[in-house]
């Protein structure tokens, strides 16, 4: 779920009453009616349901809250629980004095996606989504009005681009892997039973969500390609395997369309099983194809189209169902939608809640579960051993494992005693902190060292007061009227890059927000850590050129950032500090005084230590996040130097890198001898660095993205055409800082004896096996990965795809022959021409290694496949369907149906290796929504190549009004790749050349 609001909800035009629980007496009332017996089939059983319901009760159940039916017995149920990597949070709506509040649970806490995604072990994954589903369902039993079973999770979507804000909650950039690893989660979520569900689990977000920047208003172009190889088959296999039970619309438009209202859902993500899924929208998604999106004129429409896509419950307007059942009353009025296109509807959403078990008697199989589930000692254990097994070790000259024996260990840096949690983490049950398991791992020897920022004092140069800050939990608004700086005065300064820092108040250990939503905002020492969806916590100091400095608010107030009239903090005559000048000219000018150089601290502890750790990284609600994306990977400027100064005191230094995306780590990589990968690992942190630091634990985490050497390697964020912009591991031809796979290990292993079969038939298993030994004299654990290459095709083809993978533990000396395999249609790719999946007659290399570019073993498979043919543009050929192009955007034909492209003067498309018998005539459906006329050109070889003819476009005055236009052709025989160039914006569907 997404939200851009205030986090705190109201109930708005239902009552209260209408999601109580219904009395014991009126359930006892109802259990002899049929579709509360678990002996008949669950078809009948939603059928007799669904023909009590009235109307107006069916209508109700279109929205997130399914409102209580009384007179049946039936309780409130709502959608979206979220439970990404441990149980999150939700919404209570009886709350007071707010209702709708957010409800955090306090729940096991595991690593972020990113993090359970570096395991690359999918059993581990599904002994984790057991124990997320286990206690939500035991929070569940304590309070089922707030913690709800459909759980929304996992997050599919591809890490395409580290920039993404989100890229915290994907689990990579390979869709076989994302498909394996997300699969294994939402089955460990939903349970073994064959007919009844532990939880809900609902995919996030369908499809081609990977930006954030205008979220809800740009377009990812999917040309045909990157649509069915890339993005959809990570959503395919948990539906397929009905591990999930139904998606979650995106934000985005996908070719021009919203998510919101995309057809998508019902006819290609419910093609993917027999069994019924349940489709829900984002938040708000509705609201936007009217609002921000102007899709549609109406909610009856908007809701009118989501319903007949396929997305069955509403999220949105908060806990208030009233204008989600207007619409759909209108909608039914104005003949935009029947009765049993909302049949269709609450049958899916029947289907959930049946096969949950709350209509059986004795609430299924699962029903027994309760809190006592929540914080065992075994979920405890997990969290430790998922926490180490997804530490990924970067890099490592021999500093590490240290010896438990070291009389001294230094650690410092911004996150060595901090835990930080993100937008979609429970609250941890018990934090272990970096320096904490350190501290319990070295036996007998000394930690020293501390947090490596700096201390200060600021001083108002126009009081010539210090800025105090309040004591106790709440703290108080700053002044600046201290005559002396003590301890209440004091502030810890944490850099998070880009200028970006945040202020901790000595006095209270709480990190200074701004105070309320006003204009003139006082300011306040309260906050336990930087989040909320509006993070008030972010400051920048700048220079005001006379030894003094101004002090800008950098937090987040709308969807794009703090846009009101003050962005400069000043001080009222009393001393108040307020948000009280939109310019640096009016701000206020402090001095800003060091009382300690956390980095002279760092470097002293450094100095005088047999080893430094130095522990770097992100804040989540600040360095990226949902709705914010970043414009850069490189690690913050502060942290950078603070390694850089404790190497030069400490040439024994290990970095650990603690956030949830690539880094740009030229300079470590090149002069530090150890850097170690964690994701924000959860509660359990702390033990599980330490495990991994002192050889406990042989470190085996996988990168799941490609870490690029630096911003500049990297394309438009909106630029989703990983085929024509070289990128991730499957394109890129760059030299990567850290490739896909990459991870090292304490002990070496050789791969030998690849062997596969030497042909195949498209419809064939390829079974792979290869020698794994273990060299060295450790224990370990090697990821074994297999890639394949398709050396000839039609079609520009991936440098390399991760086909099968397999993490293998080993004692020292000791063999084992790994056997992978996999579907020899997995080697197919989508065809242009024909539109459909083909198996080309092709040699593949098959390679196996440890990582995408640590390849050690190689072999060749022959596929018995097919031969593309060339290309018949004299039947219909959608202008989408191209091989390649320039300049165009890929957008919807009408608001419900079709594809076609958007282009303007001096773009094109091509159509490679078309067979012409000498056609006499170019037919095209084309609109052109300006005033006056446009042309399309055919050209020959190229954009610039011989002309064969121009046909004219006349203005349509409209995006979706098509006319038909024809141009006659000379010259077009034989082999050629067809060019349409285009002089003027028009769209273009459809065109024959006949």
């Amino acid at each position: 779920m997404s939200f851009s609001r205030r986090m705190f909800l109201t109930v708005s035009g239902v009552a209260a009453a209408a999601f109580a629980a219904p009395a014991t007496s009126a359930a006892a009332g109802q259990a002899a009616l049929p579709f509360r017996d678990p002996r008949l089939p669950l078809e009948r059983r939603i059928a007799d349901l669904l023909g009590r319901l009235t109307l107006p009760e069916k209508i109700s159940w279109l929205h997130q809250y399914q409102p209580a039916v009384p007179r049946l017995g039936i309780a409130l149920f709502k959608t979206g629980t979220e439970a990404l990597h441990g149980l999150a949070w939700s919404t209570d709506i009886t709350s007071t004095p707010e209702p709708g509040a957010v409800r955090t649970a306090t729940a096991t806490v595991f690593p972020q996606a990113v993090g359970l995604g570096s395991t690359w072990d999918p059993d581990l994954l599904r002994r984790v989504g057991t124990v997320v589903g286990e206690e939500l369902r035991g929070h569940h039993s304590a309070n089922p009005v707030v913690w709800g079973l459909n759980a929304w999770a996992p997050v599919v979507n591809l890490l395409r681009d580290p920039r993404w804000g989100r890229n915290e909650e994907g689990y990579a950039e390979d869709p076989y892997l994302t498909g394996v690893l997300s699969t294994a989660y939402a089955r460990g979520m939903r349970g073994d039973h064959p007919h009844h569900l532990r939880t809900a689990p609902t995919l996030k977000h369908y499809l081609a969500n990977n930006n954030e920047i205008r979220r809800d208003r740009t377009s990812s172009n999917l040309r045909p390609r990157v649509k069915h190889e890339y993005d959809e088959p990570a959503f395919r296999p948990a539906i397929e395997n009905n591990a999930a039970t139904g998606v979650m619309a995106a934000y985005n438009l996908v070719n021009g369309r919203p998510m919101t209202a995309h057809a998508d859902h019902d006819e290609v993500v419910r093609s993917w099983t027999d069994q019924t899924l349940l489709n829900v929208t984002d938040a708000g998604g509705p609201n936007n194809l009217v609002g921000s999106q102007a899709y549609y004129a109406t909610r009856a429409q908007g809701d009118a189209a989501t319903l007949r896509a396929g997305l069955d419950s509403f999220t949105v307007d908060n806990t208030d169902a009233g204008p989600t059942v207007e619409a759909i009353n209108a909608a039914l009025a104005a003949g935009l939608l029947t009765e049993s296109d909302v049949d269709t509807a609450v049958e899916h959403i029947l289907s959930i809640r049946f096969r949950l078990g709350e209509f059986d008697p004795d609430g299924g199989p699962y029903a027994g579960i309760t809190m006592d589930v929540v914080d065992r000692p075994e979920h405890r254990a997990l969290a430790r051993e998922v926490a180490g097994k997804a530490v990924v070790l970067l890099k490592n000259d021999g500093a590490l494992p240290l010896s438990a024996g070291l009389g001294e260990v230094a650690v410092v840096g911004p996150l060595a005693d901090t835990l930080y949690t993100d937008w979609y983490s429970g609250r941890m049950p018990y934090q272990v902190t970096p320096r904490a398991g350190i501290a319990a791992r070295l036996a007998g020897g000394t930690v020293t060292g501390g947090e490596a920022v700096d201390r200060i004092a600021l001083r108002s140069a126009d009081t010539g007061g210090y800025v105090t800050a309040g004591a106790g939990e709440q703290g108080a608004e700053l002044t600046a009227t201290a005559p002396d700086a003590g301890d209440a005065e004091h502030f810890d300064v944490f850099g998070w890059g880009q200028g970006v820092l945040t202020l901790r108040a000595v006095a209270n250990g709480r990190y200074v927000e701004r105070a309320d939503f006003g204009a003139t905002s006082a300011f306040v020492n309260r906050a336990p850590q930087p989040r909320d969806w509006f993070v008030h916590q972010q400051f920048a100091f700048e220079d005001a050129g006379d030894g003094t400095v101004v002090v800008r608010y950098a937090g987040y107030e709308t969807v794009n950032d703090w846009e009101g009239p003050n962005n400069y903090l000043t001080v009222e005559a009393g001393g108040r500090i307020v948000l009280g000048s939109p310019d640096s000219a009016g701000a206020a000018r402090f001095t800003r005084e060091v009382v300690t150089s956390g980095t002279d601290l760092a470097v002293a502890a450094a100095a005088r230590a047999d080893a430094a750790v130095v522990v770097v990284g992100s804040m989540p609600f600040i360095n990226g996040r949902e709705d914010h994306d970043r414009t850069t990977t490189a690690l913050a400027e502060t942290q950078s130097a603070l390694v850089r100064a404790v190497h030069a005191a400490n040439p024994n230094t290990v970095v650990v890198v603690e956030n949830s995306y690539p880094t740009t780590l030229t300079w470590e990589q090149e002069h530090v001898p150890a850097i170690v990968w964690t994701s924000h690992a959860g509660q359990e942190t702390g033990n599980a660095l330490a495990d991994v630091l002192f050889g406990a634990v042989n470190p085996a985490g996988r990168l799941t993205q490609t870490w690029y050497r630096r911003d500049e390697d990297l394309p438009d964020i909106l630029d989703y055409d990983i085929i024509k912009n070289a990128h991730t591991y499957q394109y890129f031809t760059g030299e990567a800082l850290y490739p896909f796979g990459h991870g090292l290990s304490y002990t070496a292993f050789r791969h030998a004896r690849l062997r596969a079969e030497s042909t195949v038939g498209p419809q064939a298993t390829v079974r792979v096996s290869v020698e794994v030994t273990n060299t060295g004299d450790v224990a370990g654990e090697e990821v074994v990965q297999l890639y394949s290459h398709q050396r000839v095709s039609r079609d520009p083809m991936p440098r390399l795809t991760l086909r099968a993978f397999a993490r293998v533990a080993l004692e020292p000396g000791r063999r084992r022959t790994v056997r992978l395999e996999f579907p020899a249609a997995a080697l197919g790719h989508w065809d242009v021409t024909r539109r459909r999946w083909v198996v080309e007659d092709a040699t593949h290399d098959l390679l196996v290694g440890a990582s995408s570019t640590d390849l050690r073993q190689r072999t060749t498979l022959r596929v018995r496949g097919e031969t593309i043919p060339p290309r018949d543009l004299s039947r219909s050929t959608r202008a989408i369907d191209f091989d390649d192009y320039a300049g165009v955007d890929l957008v919807d034909t009408s608001k419900e149906r079709g594809e076609a492209v958007a282009a303007s003067a001096g773009a094109w498309v091509s159509f490679a290796d078309a067979a012409l018998d000498g056609p006499r005539a170019f037919t095209a459906r084309v609109a052109r929504e300006q005033a006056g006329e446009a042309t399309v050109e055919v050209r020959l070889g190229g954009p610039d190549g011989r002309l064969a003819g121009t046909a004219t476009v006349p203005a349509t005055g409209d995006r979706y009004t098509y006319v038909t236009v024809t141009a006659g052709l000379r010259g077009a025989r034989g082999r050629h790749d067809v060019y349409l160039v285009f002089t003027g914006d028009l769209r273009l569907d459809t065109f024959t050349l006949r």
